[in-house]
C-alpha cells in the first residue's frame, strides 16, 4: 500500500482529480496491491435508485490473508498488536505478526469444532480485550459473519441484535474489567439469552476471574482451544460476500444492522488508514545532525471500542491490512486518573493518537499537568472521530497533546460508510480548527438546498449528500433493504444522504454543521444547533453543551441549552447572561438560548454521541416515555437532568 501513500497536496490533487475522472481505474490499481485468489471480471456496478452498489465483481480473497498471512514473509516477528490492559501495574501484551496469525487460525478452529459455518452469524459481546481481536477475524477467515455489540449495552439491546441477525453463536465473557468496576457480561449475556433461540452455542472467556454459572450449551474458551491446532486455512469469499453485520446506536428506532462486505471495505479502509494518519511502515531516527537511519514501523493508537465501526475499520482492519503496529486499551481515559492516555502514549511510544472530541473535552476539564507530566514527543499525528470538534477543544488538543507541532485530522465518516470520507491528510493537506476539510480520493460530496438542488461556487450552506459510490458503502440494512432505501436514498434521487449538514468555505473545505433534523425554526430562521453549541463551548467556564429546541408562544419554537462547567465555576445569573452574550457576539441576537440549565452530565450513546431525543422531551416537560436508557454511557444523569430542569 505504500506506493498509494500520499505525500504531497500536489498528489492529493492529482490522486482526487483521477478518482473522480476514472473511478474505476483508480480503485482498480489500488485493489491490484492486496492479494486476490481471484481476479475481478467487473470493478463497479451501480445505481443508487435502487439502491445497489457491487465493487470487484468475480473477484475473491479472504481480507485475512491480506491482514496476517501476507505479512508473514517479512513482518512475522514485528508487533502487530498491543494491548494495553485496564489495570496499569498489569504488563501489557505484545503479538507478532506470526503470533497473531496463530492467536487467529486457533480461535478458526475452535469455531468451526462447534459447528460455525461460511455465512453463519456470530455474535461477540466482548471487553477490549485481545481475544476480540482474535474473533474477529476468526470469524473472517472461516467466512463466518461477525456481529460485534458493545460490552456495555444491555440485555435487552443484545437480545435485540442477536434475533434480529439469527446469530448461531455467541461470544462472551464472565466479566470486563472497565475502570474500578467489573461489568458483569456474563449474567446479562444469559438474560438476553432467555429469549434468543437461534444461539445454539455461547463460548465463555474467563477475564476476571468472576464466579459464573455455566449452563447447556456454555463452553468455556480456553477449554475449546485446547482441543485444537494452529492451523486453519482461509475460506474463499467473493468480493461482495458479507463480512460483518453492525448495528448503529441511533437515538430513536429500531437499531439498523449495517452490512459491510469483503473487498471493497478491505480495499478502502487500508487506504484511508494510510493516508488520512500518514503511517509509516518505517520511519526515520535521527542518529546525530545529519545521520538519520529506519527505525521500525510507526506505533498508532485509536481509543474507540472494536464494538464500533471506528475498531472495525482503525483498529483491526485497515492498520493490518497495512502491517501496521496497533494499540488496543481495554481501559478508560479516567483510570487510575485522567492522565492515562498520556501514559499509555509515552509508554509504547505513540505516533498516531485518535479519538473523541467528547473524550478531549473530559480531559480538558482536568489540570493541564495531567498532559504535561509525560513525554509526548512521538506524536506525529492527531485524530478526532464521532462528532464535529469544537474550537476550543481542538485548541486544546492542538496545544497541549500536540504541542502545536502534529497536525490534526478532524475525520467525518459513518457506520454506513464504513471509512473515513472527508479528512484532512496529515501533515500533506491543510489542517483548519473545526473542518474536517477535504473529501478523500472517490468521494463526491455535494451541497443541496431545501429542494435537494445543487449548490454551486462557493462559501455555501446546505444539506450534505454524496453523488457516487465508493468501495466501503454499506451495501443494505440487514434484512430489510427497503428501510435501508428509505433512510439513505428516498430524500435526494440519485444521491446518498447521511443526514448531515455542512457548510463549505471559500477555499473549499467541508465543516459538519450537524444533523439536518437538528435545525430549529425560531421566528422563521432555520437555527442549526452545532453552531450554537460551539458559540456556548467557546466561553471560558463551558466544558460541553447540548441545544435543542421546545414550543414557544411566540416564536414558535425557543432554545434550550444544557450546559456543563468547567470545575471552579458556580451557576449564576450572570454566567447564565454572560453565555447567551457570547451567542449574541458569535451569532447573533436570534440564536440567544431562552432556557438555560447547568448540569453535571448529558445523556451519551456509547460512542460518544449526545442523545438529544431524551433532551427535547425533558425541554418539553415531556417525561412519561423517555424510551431505553439502559444502552446510555451514563443513564443515570437522566435523572439528575429531570430533577434540576427549569
Amino acid at each position: 500500500m505504500h506506493r498509494f501513500q500520499i505525500n504531497s497536496y500536489p498528489a492529493y490533487q492529482k490522486a482526487y482529480k483521477r478518482s473522480i475522472e476514472e473511478p474505476e481505474a483508480f480503485w482498480d490499481e489500488i485493489a491490484s496491491s492486496f492479494v486476490w485468489r481471484k481476479k475481478w471480471t467487473k470493478t463497479l456496478e451501480w445505481d443508487f435508485t435502487k439502491p445497489e452498489v457491487k465493487w470487484f465483481q468475480g473477484g475473491q480473497l479472504n481480507i485475512t490473508e491480506n491482514c496476517l498471512d501476507r505479512h508473514l514473509e517479512k513482518r512475522a516477528n514485528q508487533t502487530a498488536l498491543i494491548f494495553e490492559p485496564n489495570n496499569p501495574n498489569d504488563a501489557a501484551q505484545y503479538f507478532t505478526y506470526k503470533a497473531l496469525h496463530s492467536k487467529v487460525c486457533q480461535f478458526a478452529n475452535v469455531l468451526k469444532a462447534n459447528n460455525v459455518k461460511k455465512g453463519d452469524r456470530v455474535c461477540i459481546y466482548m471487553p477490549m480485550v485481545p481475544e476480540l481481536t482474535f474473533a474477529v477475524l476468526a470469524c473472517a477467515r472461516i467466512g463466518a459473519v461477525h456481529s460485534v455489540v458493545f460490552a456495555g449495552f444491555s440485555a435487552a439491546a443484545l437480545s435485540a441484535r442477536i434475533n434480529d441477525a439469527a446469530c448461531k453463536v455467541l461470544l462472551t465473557a464472565d466479566g470486563g474489567f472497565r475502570g474500578d468496576k467489573i461489568t458483569p457480561l456474563k449474567s446479562i449475556a444469559d438474560d438476553a439469552l432467555k429469549t434468543c433461540p437461534s444461539i445454539e452455542k455461547t463460548i465463555v472467556l474467563n477475564r476476571t476471574n468472576s464466579e459464573v454459572i455455566m449452563q447447556a450449551n456454555q463452553v468455556w474458551w480456553h477449554e475449546e482451544l485446547s482441543k485444537v491446532d494452529d492451523n486453519c486455512p482461509v475460506e474463499i469469499m467473493d468480493a461482495e460476500d458479507m463480512l460483518f453485520i453492525l448495528y448503529t446506536s441511533g437515538s430513536t428506532g429500531k437499531p439498523k444492522g449495517m452490512v459491510h462486505t469483503c473487498g471493497g471495505y478491505m480495499v478502502y479502509t487500508a487506504y484511508t488508514f494510510r493516508n488520512v494518519f500518514q503511517y509509516r511502515s518505517s520511519r526515520a531516527v535521527t542518529l546525530g545532525r545529519e545521520a538519520t537511519r529506519a527505525g521500525g514501523p510507526d506505533v498508532y493508537w485509536c481509543t474507540a471500542d472494536i464494538g464500533w465501526i471506528t475498531g472495525h475499520s482503525y483498529i483491526v482492519y485497515g492498520p493490518l491490512a497495512n502491517g501496521a503496529t496497533t494499540v488496543m486499551f481495554e481501559g478508560v481515559p479516567s483510570y487510575p486518573d485522567y492522565g492515562r492516555f498520556w501514559e499509555i502514549c509515552e509508554k509504547h511510544k505513540v505516533n498516531q493518537f485518535y479519538t473523541a472530541p467528547t473524550a478531549i473535552r473530559a480531559l480538558a476539564k482536568h489540570p493541564i499537568n495531567l498532559a504535561e507530566n509525560y513525554n509526548l514527543k512521538h506524536l506525529k499525528t492527531l485524530g478526532t472521530v464521532g462528532e464535529p470538534i469544537n474550537d476550543e477543544a481542538w485548541n486544546w488538543y492542538n496545544d497541549y497533546v500536540g504541542k502545536g507541532k502534529c497536525p490534526i485530522v478532524d475525520t467525518w465518516w459513518q457506520t454506513e460508510t464504513g471509512g473515513i470520507m472527508i479528512s484532512s491528510l496529515a501533515g500533506v493537506t491543510r489542517s483548519k480548527a473545526t473542518y474536517a476539510t477535504l473529501p478523500l480520493p472517490g468521494i463526491q460530496p455535494v451541497l443541496l438546498d431545501e429542494n435537494g438542488e445543487e449548490i454551486v461556487g462557493n462559501p455555501a450552506q446546505g444539506i450534505l449528500a454524496i453523488k457516487f459510490p465508493w468501495p466501503s458503502i454499506a451495501r443494505t440494512i440487514y434484512g430489510n433493504h427497503e428501510r435501508y432505501k428509505n433512510v439513505y436514498f428516498s430524500a435526494y434521487k440519485g444521491k446518498y444522504f447521511p443526514g448531515d449538514g455542512a457548510l463549505r468555505d471559500e477555499v473549499g473545505d467541508y465543516r459538519i454543521t450537524g444533523r439536518v433534523d437538528d435545525v430549529i425554526i425560531v421566528s422563521g430562521h432555520n437555527l442549526g444547533t452545532a453552531p450554537i453549541e460551539n458559540a456556548i463551548n467557546e466561553h471560558e467556564a463551558v466544558v460541553e453543551s447540548a441545544v435543542v429546541g421546545f414550543p414557544h408562544d411566540i416564536k414558535g419554537n425557543a432554545l434550550y441549552a444544557y450546559v456543563i462547567l468547567y470545575d471552579g465555576y458556580t451557576a449564576s445569573d450572570e454566567l447564565l447572561q454572560s453565555i447567551r452574550q457570547k451567542v449574541a457576539d458569535t451569532i447573533g441576537p436570534i440564536a440567544k438560548p431562552d432556557k438555560i440549565q447547568f448540569t453535571q452530565g448529558l445523556p451519551k450513546t456509547r460512542s460518544g454521541k449526545i442523545m438529544r431525543r431524551i433532551l427535547r422531551k425533558i425541554a418539553h416537560n415531556d417525561t412519561t416515555n423517555l424510551g431505553d436508557t439502559s444502552t446510555l454511557l451514563n443513564p443515570e444523569v437522566v435523572q439528575s437532568i429531570i430533577d434540576d430542569a427549569i
